[in-house]
C-alpha cells in the first residue's frame, strides 16, 4: 500500500496522546471512587460492575481514529479491476458483389448500419479499427476509441472490385501490429501465399487482446491463399470471426455489364475461423447480422491497477466510530 499524501500520516503521532488522555481519565475515576466511596458510589465510579467492557468503546474509538488518519494520506492499493478492453478490427469486403440488394438496401449498406451500432455500444477501453479489402487491402482507420472517426470511416466504404480474403487478413494483422509493436508481415508472395518474415513471430502479450471480424459476401477469387494468411493470425494469437453476408445459394448481380453469380464459400470461411479459434456466422438477413454483432464482444480481463481507496478507509473509520459510540450509549449512557 502507498499514499498520495504521505506527509499527513504524521497525524498518527496524536494517537499516543489520546491513549495518555484515556489513562489519565481512568486514574481520575479511581480517585473519585476513593473520595466518594463512603457515599456508596464506589462500584459505579471505579467500573468494577462493568469490568473490561468499559474499555471496548474507547478501543473502537481509537481504532476509528487510526483508520481515519490513514485515510487522510489518501491510500492506494493494487486491485484487480474487471475491464472490457482490446482491439477489434472490422474488415469489410468491398468487392462489387457487396452492392447486391438481397439485403435492404444493399449488402454493404446493411453491414455498415449494423457495424455502426456495434461501434456505438463499445466502451472507451475498446479500440476499433477499419480495414477494407477487395483485390487488395488497405487500412481505412487505425484502432481508436474515437467513435466519430470510426463511424466516418465506415461511411466512406464503397464497393469496388474482386475479393482477396488473404489481403484483408494480412492488412488487419499489420494494423494491429502498428498498435501493439509487433513486426509487420512482409514479403507475402502473391502466387504462393508464402511469407519472408523480418523477425520471428511473437504472439500478442497478455496485456493486449485483439480480434478480427471478417465480413464478406462472396468466394475468394484472388491470390494469395487465405488459409495461409489465417495461419499468420493463429501464430499471433488473433482470432478471426468470419461473417458470411449473403446466402449459400447465391444471387445474380450485374457488374459492369456482366452477369455474375456470387455466393458464400462457407467451407473456406469456416476453416479460417477454425484455424484461428474464431467463430463462423452466416448472416442471411439483416436481423441475423444484428444478432451476430451482439455475440461478438471484446475480451473481458482483470487488470491489476493501483487504485486510490481513500473512500473505503474513510467509510470504515466512520463505521467503527459509530459502533463504538452506540455501545457506549447503550452500556453507559454517554459517548467515550
Amino acid at each position: 500500500m502507498s499514499f498520495i499524501w504521505p506527509s499527513l500520516l504524521w497525524s498518527l503521532l496524536t494517537v499516543p496522546l489520546f491513549i495518555l488522555l484515556y489513562r489519565r481519565m481512568q486514574q481520575r475515576r479511581k480517585q473519585y471512587a476513593v473520595r466518594y466511596g463512603s457515599l456508596g458510589l464506589v462500584q459505579q465510579a471505579n467500573g468494577r460492575g462493568v469490568g473490561s467492557r468499559r474499555h471496548i468503546p474507547a478501543l473502537l474509538f481509537l481504532a476509528g481514529l487510526i483508520v481515519l488518519f490513514l485515510a487522510l494520506g489518501r491510500p492506494q492499493m493494487v486491485i484487480g479491476l474487471p475491464k472490457v478492453e482490446g482491439i477489434v478490427i472490422l474488415a469489410f469486403d468491398v468487392s462489387g458483389s457487396m452492392s447486391a440488394d438481397d439485403f435492404e438496401p444493399t449488402r454493404m449498406e446493411a453491414a455498415k448500419v449494423v457495424a455502426k451500432d456495434f461501434v456505438a455500444r463499445q466502451p472507451t477501453t475498446v479500440r476499433v479499427g477499419i480495414v477494407a479489402f477487395s483485390d487488395s487491402g488497405f487500412s481505412v482507420q487505425l484502432p481508436t476509441n474515437d467513435q466519430t472517426a470510426i463511424l466516418a470511416s465506415i461511411d466512406r466504404l464503397q464497393p469496388q472490385r474482386g475479393t482477396s480474403l488473404a489481403n484483408g487478413i494480412i492488412v488487419s494483422l499489420n494494423t494491429i501490429a502498428n498498435v501493439t509493436g509487433q513486426e509487420p508481415i512482409v514479403g507475402f508472395d502473391e502466387s504462393e501465399g508464402s511469407q519472408i518474415p523480418l523477425a520471428p513471430v511473437v504472439p500478442l502479450s497478455a496485456d493486449n487482446s485483439a480480434v478480427i471480424v471478417l465480413l464478406t459476401d462472396g468466394e475468394n477469387n484472388m491470390d494469395p491463399d487465405p488459409l495461409a494468411a489465417a495461419q499468420f493470425a493463429a501464430d499471433r494469437g488473433v482470432p478471426i470471426h468470419t461473417i458470411a453476408v449473403g446466402s449459400v445459394e447465391g444471387t445474380i448481380l450485374e457488374v459492369n455489364g456482366f452477369t455474375v453469380h456470387t455466393k458464400v464459400d462457407e467451407a473456406t470461411l469456416q476453416e479460417i475461423a477454425a484455424i484461428t479459434d474464431g467463430l463462423y456466422f452466416n448472416a442471411e438477413t439483416e436481423e441475423d447480422l444484428q444478432t451476430i454483432y451482439e455475440n461478438i464482444e471484446p475480451q473481458f480481463r482483470i487488470n491489476q491497477e493501483e487504485t486510490e481507496v481513500t473512500a473505503v478507509f474513510a467509510g470504515l473509520s466512520i463505521l467503527i466510530l459509530l459502533v463504538g459510540g452506540m455501545l457506549s450509549l447503550l452500556w453507559f449512557s454517554h459517548v467515550p
